[in-house]
């Protein structure tokens, strides 16, 4: 048996499955990964780009932050790829409970997908740091500069910067997903990220384990059925 049809039979068998994702999920949308050669921390500017998305970066400078921000992070015109749509096929179909995604760009839910846990946030929220008010990407977008709240105080994307901390009701709910589910479809990262890379722990011990990357991850050992493929064909290729 061929490692998708030992992925079809997988979904087939159980009741409830999680979908873990990092980067590589929308890299066939068109939005480049972070640590590949021609990956995002391997592009060239002024200040690594780590730290130019750091939360104290942001608060020094947040001229430059934006100017790397939108020219690097925002991905406005990127379309759902072949793994979204599935994802979102599978959670009608009732066989997907949750998607819990390291992404910001929000395809999941463009998608289709209600269930998605956005560890890092997402662009499409944005948020005056001194009143609160909410602005769209679109507005964000419109706005040279650094975007300004008409009450004058900064705008900060509600994306989780380096040195802040995950939402916690978030993070609560993945967890809860995760420990609750009898397969964990992890595909699009090579787990190098924490917390989130530690949430495969939660996994319970009767659950089936499956690695959709391109590259090795250090889950790879633990898993019942790895595949090293781009994870939109491997998707694709379930038949509900």
């Amino acid at each position: 048996m061929s490692g998708r049809e030992q992925l079809q039979q997988m979904i087939q068998d159980a009741k409830s499955v999680v979908f873990f994702g990092g980067a590589g999920v929308s890299v066939p949308s068109g939005i480049p990964d972070f640590r590949s050669a021609d990956g995002l921390y391997n592009q060239k500017y002024d200040y690594p780009p780590e730290q130019i998305i750091s939360h104290s970066f942001f608060c020094r400078n947040p001229e430059e932050f934006y100017r790397f921000y939108k020219d690097r992070m925002i991905y406005p015109d990127a379309k759902p790829n072949a793994a979204h749509r599935k994802l979102a096929e599978m959670e009608k179909a009732g066989k997907l409970r949750a998607v819990v995604t390291q992404n910001i760009d929000g395809l999941h839910q463009a998608a289709g997908s209600r269930q998605v846990f956005e560890l890092h946030g997402s662009v499409h929220r944005n948020y005056c740091m001194r009143c609160g008010r909410f602005y769209s990407l679109e507005e964000i977008m419109q706005m040279p500069g650094v975007p300004r709240c008409s009450c004058g105080g900064i705008i900060k994307p509600d994306v989780v910067l380096y040195e802040e901390a995950l939402d916690s009701a978030v993070l609560e709910g993945a967890l809860r997903a995760i420990a609750e589910c009898d397969l964990l479809i992890i595909g699009g990262t090579s787990l190098a990220v924490y917390p989130a890379a530690g949430l495969v722990r939660q996994l319970p011990r009767f659950a089936k384990l499956v690695v959709i990357n391109k590259t090795p991850t250090p889950s790879d050992s633990a898993a019942d059925l790895v595949l090293h493929e781009s994870i939109d064909l491997a998707l694709d290729s379930v038949v509900l």
